[in-house]
């Protein structure tokens, strides 16, 4: 059987520091760390995985990049007095993924769109960027299409916040 053009985007983004994938990256990641933190793009850079996780181009649909730190939390070390045994400079982690913090930090950012899901576009040495699917539910669009109107339900309102997207059931171990 014949593979879909969706397929070769995929096969494409299975290795992306291998073979012209490389050049793109790189050129991409200089640009990208000059942007702000959370920033609206036109269209998505995966767009066999936005698909897959709900995206559609049309009205009240939007994607958004989001940049996250890498690593652990960052405290600075107690410089008077005693150190105590609980003094926590090193190994302090957060209970969520980056991926995680980069759809919460982007749903405060936009009020009125509920994320949808999100995934991975890329990585340095110090940071993660996340590209995350938001759906605006007052959009009459949304409000009319069988498949997404379910987010209009005031049962889903801030989602991202209950830990309901992809990988807030990840991290809290619903999802294998």
């Amino acid at each position: 059987m014949a593979k879909s053009f969706y397929g070769y985007i995929s096969d494409t983004w299975k290795r992306p520091v291998a073979g012209h994938m490389r050049e793109l990256r790189l050129k991409r990641l200089v640009g990208w760390r000059r942007e702000p933190a959370v920033i609206r793009l036109e269209r998505p850079t995966r767009l066999d995985r936005a698909r897959s996780l709900g995206y559609k181009a049309k009205p009240g649909i939007i994607i958004v990049r989001a940049k996250v730190r890498r690593g652990g939390r960052r405290k600075s070390r107690p410089k008077h007095g005693r150190t105590t045994k609980g003094m926590a400079v090193h190994k302090l982690t957060p209970g969520k993924s980056l991926q995680r913090i980069a759809e919460e930090r982007t749903s405060r950012k936009y009020p009125n769109m509920e994320v949808l899901n999100s995934y991975w576009v890329a990585e340095d040495g110090k940071r993660k960027w996340y590209e995350i699917i938001l759906v605006e539910p007052t959009n009459p669009v949304i409000k009319s299409d069988k498949n997404l109107n379910w987010v209009a339900n005031p049962a889903n309102t801030r989602r991202v916040f209950r830990g309901l997207t992809s990988a807030g059931k990840k991290g809290r171990g619903l999802v294998r």
